[in-house]
């Protein structure tokens, strides 16, 4: 494996020349080039104000400007504090999946109060919940993670069409999450997957558990005409510069590294899938930021020699072993029985049942409905 000149992506094969301005050719891998590939489309900082009265407009006199996702996470925060210093009024639920850190509680507590924030807490049936997780622990994919991200974003569009509100505003964006290697994972948002997953591997039934199929997709984007707007796209989002602010004026508390701001999540990026899968995201998360000018290439070479956890090496094995006794406990199962399921050999989502080729087939229209909804 080899590792880009330019950001610390590893990959067998890229041979991408790159000229700078002063005429000096370096070797790049493709990650890098696609980044300022999707930069240059989809970043639109200069008219960050006109995206913001296409929000207002929609609402048509409704309390809410649109609907926003809380987690505790900079992205969310960010979103939420630029919409309401701009004078909008964002209506914002929240995942209660029972593994928030008292650090994320902390952030959206300080932020539902410091901007005024109507709020909502969104519960789910914590038994069908937790059998569809274990099912994907035994199913040995990689997105074991997927009904989480699944269940947040079907919530959202069930508010918003609840609603009335045109706009779900996320925090999805290209300077801290354009690079990602689609072998790293599958999409969370295959419920024929999920399903047939958890039909081999699950105990219970999930009738009435939430979720969202291509009909409800195309109905709340097409028919319904909601847009998933990726706000900081549209701003000159700066990491740090946002994290100082939120931290300033309203309390808001570093949690780490990217998604630590969720125990199953922190565990699940920092443990299970480099051990069972050889996969750090950090990679991804830091070469975007090196990317994007907001980190040094050293930087994010010593950031990865450190523990996932903290920089302190004991510290960070403490974390750790807390976390894995908590999702022990939550899933019935002894350290020994949990660590042959992660010992298991890893599989490929092509191995359950999956929607991914009529995805590809509806790939152009899936692209003319992320153009709608990015279109300010």
């Amino acid at each position: 494996m080899k590792t880009c000149s330019h950001c610390i992506m590893e990959d067998e094969d890229w041979k991408v020349d790159y000229v700078d301005p002063y005429g000096s050719v370096m070797k790049w891998c493709d990650y890098c080039k696609d980044y300022y590939v999707r930069a240059n489309k989809e970043l639109y900082p200069e008219i960050f104000g006109q995206a913001l009265s296409k929000i207002f407009e929609s609402s048509c006199g409704n309390a809410y400007d649109c609907l926003i996702g809380l987690s505790g996470g900079l992205d969310s925060s960010w979103v939420a504090y630029l919409l309401v210093k701009a004078g909008l009024k964002p209506f914002a639920i929240t995942l209660d999946n029972g593994f928030d850190t008292d650090i994320a509680k902390h952030n959206v507590e300080a932020l539902v109060n410091g901007l005024n924030l109507h709020h909502e807490v969104v519960k789910v049936n914590k038994v069908q919940y937790k059998d569809l997780q274990l099912s994907l622990l035994k199913a040995s994919v990689k997105n074991a993670e997927a009904i989480t991200d699944h269940v947040i974003i079907t919530k959202m569009y069930e508010y918003a069409n609840k609603l009335g509100l045109k706009y779900i505003v996320h925090g999805g964006n290209i300077v801290t999450e354009a690079i990602m290697p689609k072998e790293w994972g599958y999409t969370a948002m295959d419920w024929r997957q999920l399903k047939g997953i958890h039909k081999q591997f699950g105990t219970g039934s999930i009738k009435g558990f939430p979720h969202m199929n291509l009909w409800n997709w195309f109905n709340y984007t097409f028919l319904k005409r909601i847009k998933w707007f990726p706000l900081l796209n549209y701003y000159p989002y700066n990491v740090k510069l946002a994290k100082r602010v939120l931290k300033e004026e309203l309390g808001w508390q570093d949690y780490g590294h990217k998604h630590m701001e969720n125990i199953y999540t922190r565990f699940f990026q920092g443990y299970i899938l480099p051990k069972k899968f050889g996969i750090d995201k950090r990679k991804a998360h830091l070469s975007t930021l090196i990317c994007s000018g907001q980190m040094t290439r050293e930087h994010a070479l010593e950031l990865m020699q450190e523990n996932y956890y903290s920089s302190d090496f004991i510290e960070g094995c403490r974390v750790r072993r807390f976390d894995k006794s908590v999702i022990c406990k939550y899933f019935n199962l002894t350290e020994v029985q949990f660590d042959e399921l992660i010992e298991q050999e890893g599989k490929s989502h092509t191995e359950y049942p999956n929607n991914e080729k009529l995805f590809k087939r509806l790939s152009g229209l899936v692209e003319f409905a992320r153009k709608v909804a990015v279109s300010a």
